[in-house]
């Protein structure tokens, strides 16, 4: 309860802790992102502006300490969950309402759990392209003026680009670049998830071989973990896939999400 506490209120703190001070209030950071963003695109400039870079830095370090946190509190609920299912297997003398209560217990920490590790991929993508991360914020502000007329600009530059194959500014190279390594990073870290995931399912399923058939509780838990395991890291594997053709055209998907996709 602590960390998941800590989640919710920690991040932005410290994030503006560093140079990202008066940036912990989401509204005045959406509207530091969209000045900081309309004079970055006006510029031309491949280098970013010193008030886009503070916003990017906040975010940067407001990833950081919610990836750090969401790992903590992952490895607490797995050792919790791991407790919990042991408990469970060694249930067979106890009654069903004993049973029961360790069973919902340990599929709350479970799903919570995975939750954890879908927060960590998450950040740990974030962090890794802090830039990518804070384009979904310019939506939020896309209907103003000088806003909407530079995201125009951008969509206009992306299609030229794609159909006639102009050359992009360097403005518009830095973003699509940011974009494919937002993408790049996930494939990484999914890559990494989905390995040890299959892992666990080899591990769980011969250990589940080994044991007699009259233990059917611990039988059911290393059963039941094993296929888990095994479509979990499916579904990683589909998250991969799809992250590394979107890293490898990046532009016609920066386009995609401009016109609204994503």
């Amino acid at each position: 309860m602590a960390l998941v506490a800590a989640f919710v209120v920690a991040p932005s703190t410290l994030a503006a802790s560093g140079s990202g001070g008066g940036l912990g209030d989401k509204r005045t950071l959406t509207e530091a992102l969209r000045e900081a963003f309309v004079g970055y695109g006006r510029s031309g400039d491949r280098d970013f502006s010193p008030d886009l870079q503070r916003v990017i830095d906040y975010w940067f370090r407001h990833h950081v300490a919610k990836a750090v946190i969401a790992a903590t509190l992952l490895i607490v609920l797995v050792a919790l969950g791991v407790l919990l299912w042991k408990a469970f297997s060694r249930a067979g003398a106890l009654g069903a309402g004993r049973r029961a209560v360790l069973a919902s217990a340990g599929v709350l920490v479970t799903m919570l759990a995975l939750l954890s590790l879908i927060t960590v991929m998450a950040n740990v993508q974030g962090a890794a392209a802090p830039f990518a991360s804070l384009l979904p914020m310019l939506r939020v502000s896309a209907t103003d003026g000088e806003l909407a007329d530079t995201l125009d600009q951008v969509r206009q530059r992306l299609t030229d680009s794609l159909s006639r194959g102009d050359q992009s500014p360097p403005a518009l190279e830095v973003m699509i670049s940011n974009f494919s390594r937002y993408h790049v990073a996930l494939a990484v870290v999914g890559a990494i998830v989905a390995v040890v995931l299959s892992a666990m399912s080899v591990v769980l399923w011969k250990r589940f071989a080994r044991t007699g058939s009259s233990d059917r509780h611990t039988r059911r838990v290393l059963g039941s973990f094993g296929v888990l395991s095994a479509l979990l890291s499916l579904v990683v594997i589909v998250v991969v896939v799809a992250n590394t053709t979107t890293a490898a055209h990046p532009a016609p998907a920066l386009l995609a999400f401009f016109d609204g996709g994503w």
